[in-house]
């Protein structure tokens, strides 16, 4: 039998290797003369929150996997049985053949847990941002977003051709000072998050929905970091949020009014033209969304732990999973990082340009699968790494 082999039709020039590599090079060496380059470490990931990083076990406490879920042995159980019943892959896009009726279940699930009348599943919560956006406002429309929003929502609003707009962080006054002045006919669409990925705050949703129904806009919030975990009022018109934080698998929703995420099917092109989730990853995820509504004591045991380590090291009480150690420099970051993980416990820097200059920074993440000693224990070790002033602030 003939061996198929890939022929190259033209040969690469080698002084263009050579070129790209050195643009390249001087690009990483920038980074790195600033300690923002960034790099890949195999990771192993296990039960409790347990990892091993380039052969060296720690405890992770930077994980978005705040119930502890995606090692959870229904839904990788779950996760097992999809992939035998309906194959490792969707085959297609939804709106060919990859529309697996386990698309619908999940959706279905959502909705009725965010009260909305419809839902809509895509590949990530990036790409669900990026579909629904343009399908809301266009060029002769004005988004109005809070400054730290998500990079997702920023290159959403910047892909829909409207105009946008800052306010400062959690500032309803400024929210409004940029409503006003609105465009003469067009849509106005206000965007923020839910619970603030690095700073683990959570927005004014009530006030900010009082502004939209002066000023006639819409509002959609990002609950990527609050969904299965914070309960909070949600009065938005569309909410988006992932499947791979709380939920533990991987993938992303848009909810909201029924005509509006059936318009999605043919104007999100981030759903039209990606292929489907595969069934093994949708099964995973209707066996998690499913505890997430059935077990209300996932959430509450979390929340005591992040409490816990709060109180440890007298810091405010969280409004979240989230709780920010601000160093300000990068390099200090990296250092304090490097120190806790000598200690056994995982806790990655944050960097520019993923939060501010200057606001360099650990983000300590909670899961309920986290024993409550091992919470304590970070807390110890922090007390001995962290610069003499940053627990004094």
């Amino acid at each position: 039998m003939p061996t198929f082999r890939f022929k190259q039709s033209r040969p690469v020039i080698s002084s263009q290797i050579d070129e790209l590599n050195a643009f390249a090079q001087a690009k990483l060496d920038k980074l790195a003369a600033k300690d923002l380059k960034r790099g890949l470490v195999p990771t192993t990931r296990g039960v409790g929150c347990s990892v091993v990083r380039d052969g060296e076990a720690a405890i992770s406490f930077c994980d978005n996997d705040y119930l502890g879920l995606s090692q959870n042995p229904r839904v990788v159980a779950a996760a097992g049985a999809a992939a035998i019943r309906h194959g490792a892959g969707a085959g297609a896009s939804r709106l060919v053949s990859g529309d697996s009726p386990l698309n619908h279940e999940l959706e279905s699930m959502i909705a009725q847990i965010k009260g909305t009348e419809a839902c809509r599943v895509f590949g990530s919560g990036y790409m669900a941002n990026l579909g629904a956006v343009p399908c809301l406002v266009g060029d002769k429309d004005l988004i109005v977003m809070d400054e730290l929003s998500h990079a997702c929502m920023r290159a959403a609003a910047q892909l829909s051709g409207a105009e946008v707009r800052m306010f400062r962080h959690n500032d309803v006054a400024d929210a409004r000072a940029q409503l006003a002045n609105g465009p003469e006919h067009g849509r106005i669409l206000l965007m923020t998050e839910t619970v603030f990925s690095m700073d683990g705050d959570l927005a004014p949703l009530q006030e900010l929905q009082a502004l939209c129904e002066k000023f006639g806009a819409w509002m959609m919030t990002d609950d990527a970091h609050g969904f299965g975990v914070i309960k909070q009022e949600n009065p938005a018109l569309i909410q988006m949020g992932t499947l791979s934080k709380a939920v533990g698998v991987y993938g992303g929703y848009v909810c909201g009014p029924a005509a509006f995420v059936e318009l999605m099917i043919s104007r999100a092109r981030t759903l039209v033209f990606t292929t489907g989730l595969p069934p093994q990853v949708l099964g995973a995820a209707v066996e998690a969304v499913s505890i997430i509504r059935d077990d209300t004591q996932l959430a509450k045991d979390v929340m005591s732990k992040t409490t816990a380590f709060t109180n440890a090291l007298g810091l405010p009480k969280p409004s979240s999973t989230i709780v920010p150690i601000l160093l300000g420099e990068a390099s200090v970051a990296l250092d304090v990082q490097a120190k806790l993980l000598e200690d056994g416990f995982h806790v990655s820097a944050i960097r520019p340009p993923t939060v501010p200059e200057g606001s360099s920074r650990l983000r300590v993440a909670f899961s309920a699968a986290h024993e409550l000693d091992d919470v304590l224990a970070l807390a110890e070790s922090l007390k001995k790494h962290l610069p003499k002033d940053v627990l004094e602030k």
